[in-house]
């Protein structure tokens, strides 16, 4: 795969396909009478120029008015190659914040709700001789607060927490020709107790006749299986096993071969995929793709990766940037932010209150960032919020299910969307229903039913802590009977840890948030934080306070620290909103990393060392 240029969906590429991004025609619709006056089929209400993909709210698409439009248009055309005429031509969005419409040449060819979530259509019956037509509309309620927003604001301005809306298309647009019939979607599911990785390969179609699916893996230039089988039928499921290596994990028995073609933060070790579907001998439809060998979950109240204990040192992440807001300044600028959070020392990121573009997964994949993957929340309980919310997030566990670097998700956080889970059943039951839910759709990953307080249900007790003391975190979680004395009596935001009936067995405890600190702000300026330190060196003492507080307790798995970057109004960031580091980040490092807990994953990490820095070779 080209590293300079990551394809919009990393995990299941074609050589060719066409990126729509750049000038489009747009125009807001704030009277709702563009389907009543026929704009799909008009070019003279565009009024304006919109860069895409960045938001209009944003300055990077060229328009920057951030007040309420809760319509927009958006128009270009494109022609399409003699070449891309012969099979299907297929129209991606990967993501349109909230509800999507796209015509075609003037048809109706989509409609999608889910503001974080991608589509596609075929739009080959509609392409005529000549210029072709793309216009989308794009409704985003900013009031609506049943809708999954995340911390887009509701109020014209942002407060406290909230930022600036995203409207719109967001992430990239591209056509991609596929033939008659194609692979239309590809997902990874490791086995390490078996030695196997899973896949689950659907067609675009029921095929006309049996094809073959020719399965190629192969890591550092090393086969690890080529698999044929017969496809009969639209979906098939096959498990490979992994030739040239053994995966056992028993302790005793591990070797450097087994070691190495396993994916860990320190060592992420990817297997690289190549998809051939055949007729007799002619080649229908090939793509590639890669894989990650790892497990992960929780025992004896530590988190697991690859069967051995693993301490999480996470960062919180909004992935907001001034200019362009939701939407990535730039490709690189995703490549950047991971290797930000690796030079700090973390070796994982709470993207917070979105779902990220796909191209930031693939480098926590292919860098090595342990990813807990969070749903944009809604602020209201209904049963249009709970349809809403369940429905995307499906979708979400469908998207980023074979991303390796995802360990964890997280359906909620906070209680946000379920206001009154202390006193409402029916609320309780639905965090109940969508952890079961999550479990269901993907049982390989540990869940959280609602991260921060009001613990109930989950995998792991994520518990929100901005004291600013060390001392303070020392009492309250230095022992696990200090631990066990907090989750009864102390509610560090007006907030019960866990319900009375929730009875922890041996789920890890972590801090998934805490530290908030911020440089004392200047007259008049925007501020929200937890608290205040006035120079580079007072930052960094407090900062290795906490965390030192954190990694001496034996109570305590992991903890997120907050947060990655400033935020708008939240000046909490290691670094500011333009990613300039407020400290050294060596010194930062020296701080989150300090491996006062040698713990086997940490002997794991050692044995992967060794054997990264010899050439593969075969069992």
């Amino acid at each position: 795969m080209e590293h300079d240029q990551v394809h919009p969906r990393p995990q299941m590429t074609r050589s060719r396909w066409t990126d729509l991004g750049g000038t489009w025609d747009f125009a807001y619709d704030d009277a709702n009478v563009g389907i009543d006056q026929g704009w799909p089929s008009r070019a003279d209400v565009f009024d304006r120029e919109i860069i895409v993909p960045f938001p209009p709210e944003s300055r990077a698409s060229g328009i920057g008015d951030p007040s309420f439009h809760p319509y927009v248009w958006y128009r270009r055309t494109f022609d399409v190659s003699p070449g891309d005429r012969t099979g299907r031509l297929l129209l991606h969005f990967g993501a349109v914040d909230y509800r999507a419409q796209v015509w075609v040449n003037g048809q109706i060819m989509a409609m999608h709700e889910g503001g974080h979530t991608p589509f596609s259509t075929d739009i080959t019956s509609v392409l005529v001789e000549g210029e072709q037509v793309v216009v989308v509309r794009a409704e985003d309620q900013p009031r609506d607060l049943s809708q999954p927003r995340g911390k887009q604001d509701w109020e014209p301005e942002p407060h406290k927490i909230w930022y600036h809306r995203t409207t719109g298309i967001w992430q990239p647009v591209w056509l991609e020709p596929v033939p008659m019939v194609s692979i239309a979607s590809v997902r990874w599911t490791p086995d390490l107790d078996r030695g196997t990785l899973g896949l689950h390969v659907r067609l675009s179609g029921q095929p006309p006749r049996p094809l073959r699916l020719r399965v190629q893996l192969s890591l550092r230039g090393v086969e690890l299986a080529n698999d044929t089988s017969v496809l009969a039928h639209q979906e098939t499921r096959r498990e490979l096993a992994l030739e040239s290596t053994s995966i056992s994990l028993e302790w005793a028995g591990m070797t450097t071969n087994q070691a190495r073609i396993l994916w860990s933060p320190r060592f992420p070790n990817l297997i690289d995929a190549e998809l051939t579907l055949l007729d007799g001998d002619e080649t229908v439809d090939a793509v590639t793709s890669y894989a990650g060998l790892r497990s992960c979950g929780f025992a004896d109240g530590r988190f697991m990766l690859n069967g051995r204990p693993t301490y999480l040192r996470m960062v919180l992440a909004q992935n907001y940037w001034p200019h362009s807001h939701l939407a990535a300044p730039r490709a690189d600028a995703l490549r950047q932010e991971v290797e930000l959070i690796k030079e700090m020392g973390f070796n994982g990121v709470r993207i917070h209150q979105k779902v990220e573009d796909p191209r930031f997964l693939y480098w926590c994949d292919r860098l090595g960032v342990m990813v807990w993957g969070e749903m944009a929340n809604a602020f209201t309980f209904s049963p249009d919020a709970v349809g809403r919310l369940t429905r995307e997030w499906m979708d979400v566990l469908e998207r980023d299910h074979s991303h390796p670097s995802i360990v964890t998700w997280v359906p909620f956080n906070e209680s946000w969307g379920v206001p009154n889970l202390a006193q409402s059943e029916a609320q309780r039951d639905y965090v109940r229903a969508l952890y079961h839910l999550t479990k269901a759709i993907d049982p390989s990953r540990p869940t959280i039913g609602n991260d921060g307080w009001e613990q109930m249900v989950g995998d792991v007790w994520g518990i929100h802590d901005y004291a600013l003391e060390g001392e303070t975190l020392r009492e309250r979680y230095g022992s696990f009977t200090a631990l066990a004395q907090t989750v009864r009596e102390v509610r560090p935001h007006y907030r019960a840890i866990a319900f009375p009936d929730a009875k922890r067995r041996d789920e890890p405890v972590m801090l998934t948030e805490f530290g908030g600190l911020s440089f004392a702000p200047s007259s008049g300026e925007r501020w929200h934080g937890y608290g205040t330190v006035h120079s580079p060196e007072e930052f960094l003492a407090r900062y290795t306070e906490l965390i030192d507080a954190i990694l001496d307790s034996p109570a305590i798995a992991g903890f997120c620290y907050t947060q990655l970057t400033d935020t708008e109004q939240e000046t909490n960031g290691l670094l500011t909103k333009d990613r300039t580091p407020k400290l050294d980040l060596a010194s930062i490092r020296v701080a989150t990393d300090r491996h006062s807990k040698a713990i086997p994953g940490d002997i794991i990490n050692a044995i992967q060392y060794a054997a990264e820095v010899t050439p593969f070779e075969g069992a």
